[in-house]
């Protein structure tokens, strides 16, 4: 089985358009002469080429697969704030140019304000679009309901709903054996199930070819055998296993208490259950049809609309030739929303804020109840404080009164949008007020999706900018023991090992050790911030304890900060040491520690002069050649005027 994954990265404020191959102008004008339709269904937005009776059809075989998953763990409440639309093409070449490649049947493009499903009508024969289609959806519900799902029940549960088949509206069959996972097992030997449960998308097993196939089966066999083996007994025990790590249990100790059973006792079970190679299927049957035609909206869309959506498809798939549908559905409507709108983000994507904005602006204004337009237009203003290393320097005072006004719209007008409350909280976060409300807002965002990490990342930083490490820590340890990714682990391990060395080298002086962490553009980046600084007999003793000891090869001096050159190459930092200036260099500012003592010193570091020079400690590594460059910038430590290094 072949599945198409389109991945995007865990922060929507950091894509990046990839510029891939012009489709032929053609393509544009031939979908033009298109008639399409649009069907609305409880949970799906549909449109297509190929006539109402058979984007209906599709949309009934969606709402039958999602009716039947959301059965599968009792009191689980399956959610996706985020709206999905589905578009129908009526035939493989009408399909052909919205491909990722040309053996596409279907896929799924997940998107921080909509997700995408596309597929053909046409039957020729070969991979069912629904199967890829059933594994991304279902990723989608798991990650967005359940708290530090593991890698393994995803993908198994995933491919395990993958081969879900409905007839006659009525009979469902579900668990049917994949082949090449059968074969497979036959011929491999299992993982230990410590290898298999400490798998994250970083892994080998998830990511290496040949490695990964045997991951994949495996992950399939052991959701297989949970749900459906010894009469089903181990699936009560499942649910069970996942409200534990939701409530931040570790894994195995979760493990032990849900299924009353240790890895190694699983693993023997699990690898009887293959070696038997006897897979049973759950066949169900709905006492009445799925009949779900009656709650179906339909209607007609204008060509405009429809080279709209063509468009955005292509935009939430980073694909350059978004632009000229775009183009199109403006030259028939220029103020048609959605080609307003993503045109303004395909803007956002090239750098090119001041058109985004009067996209974005006509979004808003053709259609002042989208609740998108108007988180987009906010998303966009929010990208235009950010440098080319995608830091936040801050925001201009009309932007943020813009960026809120729309976010609380959006608000206003879809509450169970989560991206709303997360973006309006990092706003917040940058300007550095309104901490409570933000606390509020990402509390808000998690209950609507409790399974984004993102979101638990952000309220703990919130939590130690209101000085309470404890709830921090309940939130970041979990996360940083057991994070689905390793830049997300390692973003919480580096906040925690600030707090605990600033807690462990300042208790012991007898000074306040209640730092304020300040977030700047990326997670995990923090300044720590003294608010009130106890005189001792000398006052420069507690931080000649708290400065960052310099490695092997590094050296350490006190100077004053003269200046920040920033490039999209390098970034040159110019310090002053009495009347000698050195010049460091630095990729950008995310290989450098920075962390101030001082008071004066608080959220971001502008490029540029410095209107008032800096007392810092400055930590590199010495260049080869010193005539060309200083060296390498490792630290930069903000210190109080009257602070001493010797």
């Amino acid at each position: 089985m072949i599945y198409q994954r389109i991945k995007q990265s865990a922060y929507p404020l950091a894509l990046i358009v990839s510029l891939l191959l012009l489709i032929h102008a053609g393509a544009s004008a031939a979908q033009a002469k298109d008639e399409w339709v649009s069907v609305r269904s409880k949970n799906f937005f549909l449109l297509g080429n190929c006539g109402e009776k058979e984007v209906r059809r599709v949309a009934t075989r969606l709402e039958q697969f999602r009716e039947v998953f959301s059965k599968v763990l009792q009191g689980v409440n399956f959610n996706s704030p985020v709206p999905t639309t589905v578009v129908v093409f009526k035939n493989d070449s009408s399909f052909r140019p919205f491909k990722p490649n040309a053996t596409t049947a279907g896929y799924f493009q997940s998107g921080a304000d909509v997700n995408y499903i596309a597929l053909t009508a046409e039957d020729r024969g070969e991979q069912d679009p629904f199967t890829v289609i059933y594994h991304e959806y279902v990723h989608l519900l798991v990650n967005n309901t359940f708290k530090n799902a593991p890698t393994w029940f995803n993908e198994g549960l995933a491919d395990y709903y993958s081969s879900f088949f409905i007839t006659d509206d009525q009979k469902v069959t579900v668990g049917k054996p994949i082949a090449s996972h059968v074969y497979l097992l036959r011929e491999k030997k299992i993982l230990p199930l410590r290898t298999l449960f400490a798998v994250d998308q970083d892994s080998p097993y998830y990511n290496e070819r040949d490695k990964q196939s045997i991951f994949y089966a495996q992950s399939w066999a052991l959701m297989h055998y949970l749900v459906l083996a010894n009469g089903e007994r181990r699936k009560p025990q499942l649910g069970t296993f996942l409200a534990l790590l939701g409530q931040n249990v570790p894994v195995e100790e979760a493990f032990r208490k849900a299924f009353e059973s240790t890895f190694e006792q699983m693993e023997k079970e699990l690898r009887a259950y293959v070696q038997r190679d006897s897979y049973p299927v759950m066949n169900g049957h709905f006492k009445r049809k799925l009949e779900l035609d009656t709650e179906m909206q339909s209607g007609r869309l204008s060509e405009a609309e429809a080279q709209a959506y063509l468009g955005d498809l292509l935009l939430h798939s980073r694909r350059a030739d978004a632009e000229t549908y775009l183009k199109k559905a403006l030259a028939l409507d220029p103020d048609q929303p959605m080609a307003n709108t993503s045109m303004g983000m395909l803007h956002v994507y090239q750098g090119r804020f001041e058109e985004a904005r009067t996209f974005l602006q006509r979004a808003v204004a053709a259609d002042p109840k989208n609740y998108l337009a108007q988180y987009n237009y906010a998303l966009a203003l929010s990208r235009e404080g950010m440098d080319s290393n995608n830091y936040i320097r801050g925001y201009k005072s009309e932007t943020v009164t813009l960026m809120r006004a729309s976010l609380r719209k959006a608000i206003e007008l879809e509450p169970t949008f989560p991206e709303s409350y997360s973006l309006l909280a990092f706003v917040n976060m940058i300007v550095g007020d309104s901490v409570d409300e933000s606390v509020s807002l990402i509390k808000q965002a998690l209950v609507l999706a409790p399974g984004k990490e993102e979101y638990s990342f952000t309220l703990a930083q919130l939590y130690l900018r209101k000085q309470d490490f404890k709830a921090a820590r309940l939130i970041l340890e979990p996360i940083a023991r057991e994070g689905n990714k390793s830049e997300m682990r390692q973003h919480a391990k580096s906040l925690l090992d600030q707090v605990t060395s600033f807690e462990a080298r300042m208790a012991p002086s007898g000074i306040n050790t209640d730092p304020v962490l300040i977030p700047q553009s990326g997670p995990g980046t923090v300044t720590v911030t003294m608010e009130q600084i106890t005189e001792s007999s000398d006052p420069s003793s507690y931080l000649r304890e708290a400065l960052r000891v310099p490695h092997e090869g590094e050296k350490r001096l006190q100077a004053i900060l003269v200046r920040i050159d920033c490039s999209a190459r390098e970034i040159i930092i110019t310090v002053r040491e009495g009347e000698k200036l050195l010049k460091l260099s630095a990729r950008d500012f995310s290989g450098i520690d920075i962390t101030t003592y001082s008071p004066d010193i608080s959220g971001e570091i502008n490029c540029g002069p410095r209107k008032v020079e800096n007392s810092v400690i400055v930590t590199y590594r010495p260049a080869k050649d010193p005539a060309r460059s200083g060296g390498e910038m490792v630290a930069l430590e903000f210190v109080p005027k009257d602070f001493k290094l010797k």
